[in-house]
């Protein structure tokens, strides 16, 4: 079985890969376009490239290596999808309706090693990256749904928030970037992509000077290294003042916007002295910072935590507000269905052993 997807390599990787092999230049745009314009799903559709380059990619290269396991679709038109791997893991893709278009979050890892003691995704344990192939094929499972209604609809919007730490698997995330950044392809603009990370301070800055050139956000949760080490345990190897440091180089250096992503959980994080605490430690960020306020979904595993009522969620950002800071509330999706990341996944494995 053939486990390496053709959707891993980069325009530049495969026009390098097919020239070693005695291919021309314009063979790879060839492939490339079939792959992501015209978006067939088998080598053999590729009408105008020739046997011999066929035969080559089919001996090399996958279009599938994963199955849909599950899909669950809200009234709100979330679609979640749970694929399964070539392995038999699984991982959870998201499409989202929103008034800008549409948004697709996808996973870079199976598990998390992060270990947020709220978060669903981290209830299993890391066992592997996803390959840039891996990644990328989740946007072209949601992508050829779409094109499968008929109703004309395109992906326009990602964010990198689904199981795992993107920032863990830099170089795949990365690839995965290119490919769908690419203007000849999917040409998905770098300002509709947004990357999520707990604070890997090292790969913040890495980021930085990348050429990815898309957003980054934030999952701070706590203003203070006490609460913060208590609900991410990755606080304690990177504490705030490391964390804030790296951010202040991702923003001296880039010039973009950043969200900070600031779960609330009830009577844990969601006081007005807490949001006084992440007001002073914005203050000097602010003008390149937003704050986006996230209602929490509750998870069985983490009955600790409870979802904060709608009076302290006001408060919160009133407080943020009167303090000058840009804040908004995330608007929610999929409520009706497994809406934490990681959960419809975590409940499947849970039921197979049983």
């Amino acid at each position: 079985m053939i486990t390496t997807s053709i959707y891993g390599l980069t325009l530049d990787q495969l026009t390098a890969w097919l020239e070693e092999r005695g291919h021309r230049k314009f063979r790879a745009q060839q492939v490339w376009d079939w792959l992501y314009r015209k978006r067939v799903i088998s080598f053999d559709d590729m009408t105008d490239v020739n046997a011999d380059c066929i035969t080559l990619l089919k001996q090399h290269f996958a279009m599938s290596t994963m199955t849909e396991h599950v899909k669950q679709e809200s009234k709100d038109g979330t679609i979640k999808f749970l694929f399964k791997l070539y392995d038999g893991n699984l991982i959870e893709t998201v499409l989202m309706r929103h008034k800008f278009g549409l948004s697709v979050c996808v996973t870079t890892q199976v598990g998390c090693n992060i270990g947020c003691s709220f978060c669903a995704s981290g209830l299993i344990a890391k066992s592997r990256d996803l390959s840039s192939g891996e990644i990328v094929e989740q946007l072209m499972r949601v992508q050829l749904a779409l094109d499968a209604s008929g109703l004309g609809e395109r992906v326009s919007h990602i964010v990198v928030m689904g199981i795992g730490e993107p920032f863990d698997n830099f170089q795949h995330m990365g690839d995965f970037i290119r490919v769908v950044k690419d203007h000849k392809g999917l040409a998905i603009g770098a300002r509709h992509i947004t990357v999520s990370t707990s604070g890997l301070a090292g790969k913040i800055r890495e980021f930085a000077d990348s050429d990815l050139g898309v957003n980054l956000a934030i999952s701070l949760h706590a203003p203070n290294n006490e609460l913060r080490t208590r609900i991410m345990k990755i606080n304690k190897a990177i504490p705030i003042e490391k964390l804030m440091d790296a951010l202040d180089y991702y923003l001296e250096t880039t010039n973009r916007r950043m969200t900070i992503e600031y779960i609330l959980l009830k009577d844990v994080n969601d006081g007005v002295e807490q949001a006084l605490e992440l007001a002073e430690l914005m203050r000097e960020r602010s003008k390149l910072v937003n704050v986006n306020l996230i209602p929490y979904n509750p998870v069985d595993e983490h009955s600790q935590y409870q979802r904060s009522e709608q009076e302290s969620i006001r408060a919160f950002y009133d407080v943020l507000k009167k303090q000058g800071i840009s804040v908004s509330v995330r608007l929610e999706h999929g409520a009706d269905i497994d809406a934490a990341c990681g959960q419809l996944r975590s409940k499947q494995m849970r039921a197979a052993n049983e």
